[in-house]
């Protein structure tokens, strides 16, 4: 096995920032979202601030290592810069772009794919040192799906431990899971642990809201209904609507338009259709009506959009 805690322990006049950089530049050969051999781990690079993009978030964590990117979730404008973290719990369609990034510093990113079993799980094995789940009221942000705070070194460390596995591919099956367990662990002690447990809670809002989503993104292409999706989620209309706007920032139906936008630009993109096919794909019935709403939400209409990005399909813009 590669002792990798030593190696910090002995070199404390590289901060774990630069290694921790160093390591992600080494592994991000090109621009972009790039996979690696560690399951559900993928590393960002961008080497110059970006445009607006958009693009659904999963649930997953996003540390952030070097540079700085605003994100737009609704009316909630969130920024995280070197060394902050954010936790996506649901699937959420935002608005992004990259503001601090350059040849020499560039932005870099590690995302890691979460599963709220794995959360509830392990904040069960903990027991009474699991944070304990705070009332919402004191602050009206702790309902929503995007929450950010600062790494501290423990979990900067454990990030560490994970991303130098890539450098030992023998080790990956057994430290792996390890390194992920520690990472999930350091996030549910720190300041962000309640509002990571409240999405793992069968019993609250935010996880019956997470059935909710679940659901528009199986059926995005259908009516939307919001009496079934209520009863589905043992919900009043009033309470579903209230709910969901506090986790996603937007309405059902706002969050359903932008999954339709999402899968018909993937469609004109990935699989060569007009348009007018994608539109009526997804769920629209007008044409002319999808095209305005395309252009409102991705800036250009659809098949100028289109044109652009495979122009630029090899060095696509940075999901987190």
């Amino acid at each position: 096995m590669t002792a990798i805690i030593p190696e910090i322990a002995g070199n404390l006049s590289v901060s774990l920032q630069q290694q921790l950089a160093r390591v992600a530049s080494q592994w991000t050969t090109h621009q972009g979202i790039q996979g690696t051999a560690i399951d559900g781990l993928e590393l960002i690079r961008c080497n110059e601030p970006s445009s607006c993009g958009s693009s659904v978030y999963e649930p997953s964590l996003c540390f952030v290592i070097q540079g700085t990117k605003s994100i737009q979730l609704g009316d909630r404008q969130i920024t995280y810069e070197p060394l902050s973290y954010l936790a996506s719990s649901v699937h959420l369609p935002v608005l992004g772009r990259i503001i601090e990034a350059s040849d020499e510093r560039p932005y870099l990113a590690a995302k890691l794919k979460v599963d709220p079993q794995e959360v509830a799980e392990l904040v069960l094995e903990m027991g009474e040192k699991a944070p304990p789940l705070q009332p919402g009221e004191s602050c009206p942000e702790i309902q929503c799906g995007l929450c950010v705070s600062s790494m501290g070194e423990e979990l900067q460390g454990g990030l560490y431990r994970l991303l130098r596995l890539l450098d030992y591919p023998e080790d990956i099956p057994i430290l792996a899971p390890l390194a992920r367990r520690e990472i999930i662990y350091r996030v549910l002690v720190g300041e962000m642990g309640s509002r990571m447990r409240r999405f793992a809670a069968s019993d609250t809002h935010a996880h019956r809201i997470s059935t909710v989503i679940s659901a528009l993104k199986d059926h995005y292409a259908e009516p939307l209904r919001i009496s079934e999706l209520a009863e589905a989620a043992n919900m009043s209309e009033s309470t579903l609507y209230h709910s969901f706007k506090q986790v996603t920032r937007m309405s059902p139906l706002q969050f359903q338009k932008k999954l339709r936008l999402h899968e018909a630009r993937r469609l004109m993109l990935t699989e060569g259709l007009e348009a007018a096919t994608a539109s009526y794909r997804v769920g629209y019935e007008s044409p002319s009506h999808f095209s305005r709403e395309y252009s409102r939400m991705f800036g250009a209409p659809p098949k100028a959009d289109v044109t652009l990005l495979r122009g630029e399909w090899e060095i696509p813009d940075p999901v987190f």
